[in-house]
Formats: structure tokens, sequence, C-alpha cells
């Protein structure tokens, strides 16, 4: 092995108590991209189990919320912008940990480009510019400037990026629910154009479908949620870094639960089944329409709230990456450059816009290939998303095995939910690459190498990560030389200031 490289200077660190529990739900909710997640799967998934759409995404909640449990008593001992990439790291050694960090940087990558492409497309569509929002040349510009923009905002500082979100997501959320009770108003009162069904409590049955449709619903529900981690990844910048981080997650999957059930019951209830079956593969604009149908000249306003989602989460996604790379970067996981904060606004710069440079190269690249190609990039999150998460659910049972016993809470809490939690996702991750084995299950219905192109680019960037990692090995094995590790029995019980359960509960 050769000498280690260059030592990280000194860096002055992120900006303490930037932002607050307010800020950090703010932000854990809009990096999920909440109508634009509904949008481009709420046709899909009642196109597979009918009526039982809403609870479909009631059952994708459960491994979430255990995963989320799982962040919470993580960040409670480790608040470490890194989140996924250091708790392994301290519960299961380096080589786990660096991929899991590897597979979080990789997700912003993927996604970023193709979140900035709708946030311009919608935007043109909610002001009329219906051609220009198809034509690619004006399209694709647009989207590079958004990314461009929204990237010098997470540099300029994290309280300026919590400001801007407050109010996008309020537009999201907001139009969304208004969007819900006029859908089922119509629908009750026969009001509907297409075919209303009334709502039933029996819509909430996840099981009422059944089979290979329930998987496949579920792996739909489980990108809808994904991103609500983006709220621990700021924990070394949110006051009282050990608790309200955590519990901005949790909260914001439960404010995630309400909105997307009660969209997918108003979806169904207004437009029917066969509606939704019949014009699924229309993905987000088949929410367009619907839009249009229920609030007549006002469709607009759903429309600019996909778009604004959408904008957000381009925003928002950066997050987890940059911060991922720099906690890397300071253990010395990654080149040191990638460690340097700004001076002056107290902020991973480089790191930063080196995200954002790889998403737009990556964005695109792929675009030249096919636009379902870049389609078929985002069913490759579903992959690294349920690995990563899985992973943190076994990292937190394996990190406090020592005190799993002390309490029925903790052994619930902290061991058995993250377990459950993470076997669901291995489940879901072993139905996803039988699925991408088949090229017809791709956007573009392609065959590369023999399967279809979601599971190429996937296995393809893992296999990549894993090279990388072994090359930086060669050049300094400094993190290597760490070795799992234990919780402080104080912070895991409660007992040191600032280590408090969710609601105020001591551990």
């Amino acid at each position: 092995m050769s000498a280690p490289t260059e030592s990280i200077p000194a860096q002055p660190g992120l900006r303490a108590g930037a932002i607050g529990f307010t800020d950090a739900l703010v932000i854990g909710l809009a990096a999920t991209s909440p109508a634009y997640s509904l949008a481009a799967v709420i046709g899909a998934i009642a196109a597979l189990v009918g009526v039982y759409a809403p609870g479909v995404l009631l059952a994708s909640f459960v491994p979430m919320a255990l995963i989320a449990t799982a962040f919470f008593y993580l960040n409670r001992v480790d608040q470490d912008c890194g989140t996924t990439f250091s708790w392994v790291t301290r519960a299961m050694g380096p080589w786990f940990g660096w991929i899991g960090g590897w597979a979080i940087a990789m997700t912003g990558v993927l996604v970023v480009g193709s979140l900035a492409d709708v946030g311009v497309s919608f935007s043109l569509l909610a002001v009329g510019l219906d051609d220009a929002a198809e034509n690619a040349w004006i399209r694709m510009p647009l989207a590079i400037g958004l990314i461009l923009l929204m990237t010098w905002l997470c540099v300029l500082g994290t309280d300026i990026s919590a400001r801007l979100q407050n109010f996008l997501i309020i537009a999201q959320i907001g139009s969304l629910l208004v969007f819900a009770a006029l859908a089922i108003a119509k629908a009750v009162t026969d009001n509907s154009p297409l075919d209303p069904i009334d709502p039933s409590l029996s819509w909430l049955n996840p099981f009422g479908a059944g089979g290979a449709a329930l998987t496949s619903g579920l792996l739909l529900g489980v990108f809808a949620y994904w991103g609500w981690e983006s709220a621990v990844n700021l924990s070394e910048e949110t006051t009282d870094g050990a608790s309200t981080p955590g519990r901005a997650a949790l909260w914001s999957t439960v404010v995630l639960l309400v909105t997307y059930v009660s969209v997918a019951i108003a979806v169904v209830a207004f437009a029917g089944t066969a509606y939704l079956t019949e014009n699924a593969g229309d993905e987000e604009f088949l929410f367009a329409d619907l839009a249009d149908e229920v609030m007549g000249g006002w469709g607009w306003v759903v429309l600019l709230s996909v778009a604004t989602s959408a904008i957000a989460s381009t925003q928002t996604t950066i997050i987890p990456a940059s911060r991922t790379g720099l906690s890397m970067a300071r253990r010395h996981a990654l080149p040191p450059r990638l460690a340097h904060i700004s001076q002056r606004h107290r902020t991973p710069d480089v790191s930063t816009w080196l995200v954002a440079a790889i998403a737009i190269a990556w964005y695109v690249g792929i675009y030249q290939v096919s636009a379902n190609a870049l389609f078929d990039s985002l069913t490759a999150l579903s992959l690294l998303i349920s690995f990563y998460y899985a992973l943190t659910g076994v990292a937190c049972a394996v990190y406090h095995r020592k005190h799993l016993t002390e309490s029925p809470k903790n052994l619930l809490l902290i061991g058995v939910g993250p377990v459950v939690g993470a076997v669901m996702l291995t489940w879901l991750l072993v139905l996803s690459v039988r699925d991408m084995s088949d090229p017809e299950n791709s956007y573009s219905g392609q065959s590369w190498l023999g399967v279809g192109p979601p599971l190429v680019i996937g296995v393809g960037i893992f296999l990549v990560g894993v090279a990388f990692m072994f090359y930086w090995r060669s050049r300094d094995g400094r993190y290597w030389e760490e070795r799992p590790s234990l919780p402080d029995p104080d912070v895991v019980r409660g007992v040191k200031a600032g280590a408090k359960d969710p609601g105020g509960m001591e551990g």
C-alpha cells in the first residue's frame, strides 16, 4: 500500500443551529417530492391493485416508519451528516459503511436531472406552453439551469434552503389536500364526468389485491416515500441535533402517509379503476388530466404543485449526497478535497458542486440514449434505496445489541422494528431484481446484456462503487483501519442531555 494521501486541512464546521424542527420537517417532506411522487405512481398502483391503491400506500408506510425509527435512534448516538455511512461503519465496519455511503450519493446523481426535467416541464405546462414542454432543446437547458440554481442555493446556506422549502411545501401539500377534498366531494355527489366510486374503508386493506400486484405496488410505494431522511443529513446544522432531525424524519413519514392515502382515495373515487388502468402509462400526465377534471379552470394549481414539488426535491436531493460525500472525505474514505467547507457559507461547497456536475452529466448522457432510458435509471433507484435503508435497519440493531434486552421498548423500537423493516425491504429488493431482469418490465422495453436496462444500471453503479472503493483503499487505507464500536450507554439510555425519545420520553 502506498503512503497516505494529503491530510485534510483544518476546516470550519458546518453552521450549527442553522435550522430548527419545522425547517427539518419541511426539508424531509420536500425531499420526497410528494406531488411529483404521487403523480408518478398513483396511476400505476391503481392499475395494479384497483381500489386497494390507498391500502398499498398504507402498507408501504410500514417499512418506512420502521426504518425512520432506526434513523432516529442511530442519530441520537451519532449526529453525523453522513448518516448511513457513519452508522454502518460504526456498527458493521468500513466495507459495509463505504458501500452504504456510495448508494446514498448515487441516488442523488440518478434522480436530480429527472426531477429538474419534470419541474421545468410542469412549469411550462402550468403557464400553457405545452409545445415548449415537449421540446427537449428548450426543456433540457432549462433543467440544467435549474440544477445549477438549486445547487447554488444549497451552497449559500442551509437556512436559505429551508426558507425556500417552507414556501414550496405549503404550496404542494395545500394544493394536494384541496384536490383530494374536491375530488371526493364530486365523487360522492356523482358530479364526476368519469366513472366515480363511493369511497369505502375496505380500500385500506393492502391485501385486497394480493399476489404479484401487491408486491409490485409496494415497490412503487417505497419510491413514493423515499427521501424523508434528508432531515437527518442536516443533524450537524440543526438545533438539538441529537433529537430534532430524528423527530422530523419520523413526523415527515406520518404527514406523507396522510397526504398519500387521502389523494389515493380521492383519485380512485373520482376517476374509477377502469379509467386509471387505461391511462396508467401516462405517468404524471394522468395526474395533470385529473387536475383539470377536478378543479376546472384551476387545474393549473395542481400542475404548479407538481412543478414546485420537483423543483423543491431537486434542491433537497442534493443535500444527502453532498453531506455524505463530506462525511466520507472527513474519514478519509474519499478524496480530502470533498471535505472542504466554505469559509463564508459554512456549507460543503466542493461536494455539493460535484454532485451537481455528475448529476448533469448523467442526465444529459442518459437522455442521449433515449427519454425512456432516463426513466429506466429512475427505476434502478429502488435497488439502491432498498439496499441502504435495509442496511441502516440492520446496523441499528447491531450497534445497539448490548441494550436490546434492557427494556421491551428497546427490543421493539431499536431491535425488532428496524430488522423487520430491513427484512421487508430486502424482500422488495429481491423482487425488484426479479422484475428488472425482464426487459419487458422496463420503460424502453429494450434488452441490455440480456436483462432490463434498470437492472444493468443499478448493478453497474454498485460495481463501479466497489471498484472505486478498492482503488481508494489502495491510495489511502486510513478509513479501513476503523473497527466496529459500541454506543455510549448513557446516550442510549437517554441520560445525557439531548438524548430523548419522540414526544420527550426518556430512553
